[in-house]
């Protein structure tokens, strides 16, 4: 660990109406007293793209190399993260096997690019469960999906 690493609390949602479909995510990220919101939309993409976008987004805001407590509600994303799949569909070439291909493969790649250069703890939040700020991402991501002029996803295939 770096002496005086920031440590950072982001919590991310996705949202998408229709799967695929007009999608949005939604950020916040408190450091210190510091608060930040954030959202986008694309108009055709799916949720797990969302969640993704999330996650990539929030931690690209951040300037230095820092300590990173990030919520999701997404199991994809922790699970993917946490037990290591995401880095073992990277080493076979995007392969979750011999037959199936990861599905996302641009969006893990930035990932965990990030991952490399912050200090990442991924935790699962349950969705719609009151955790306020897991709510205002989901409103964020909701309202941002909703937008009329919405970003394309180049990504999504």
């Amino acid at each position: 660990m770096i002496e005086n690493q920031p440590e950072i609390t982001i919590y991310t949602d996705g949202a998408c109406s229709g799967n695929p479909g007009p999608g949005g995510y939604g950020i916040v990220i408190l450091s210190g007293k510091q608060r930040q919101e954030l959202s986008g939309g694309y108009q055709l993409t799916t949720n797990n793209r969302m969640e993704l976008m999330a996650v990539i987004v929030g931690l690209e805001q951040l300037e230095f190399t820092s300590i990173v407590t990030l919520y999701t509600d997404s199991k994809y994303i922790v699970d993917a993260a946490t037990k290591g799949w995401a880095k073992r569909w990277q080493a076979n070439d995007w392969k979750r096997n011999k037959k199936d291909k990861a599905m996302n493969p641009d969006l893990w790649e930035k990932l965990l690019d990030l991952c490399d250069k912050h200090q990442v703890e991924f935790s699962w939040v349950r969705g719609h469960s009151g955790n306020i700020e897991n709510e205002r991402c989901d409103e964020l991501a909701v309202k941002a999906s909703q937008q009329l002029d919405l970003d394309l996803d180049y990504g999504y295939k």
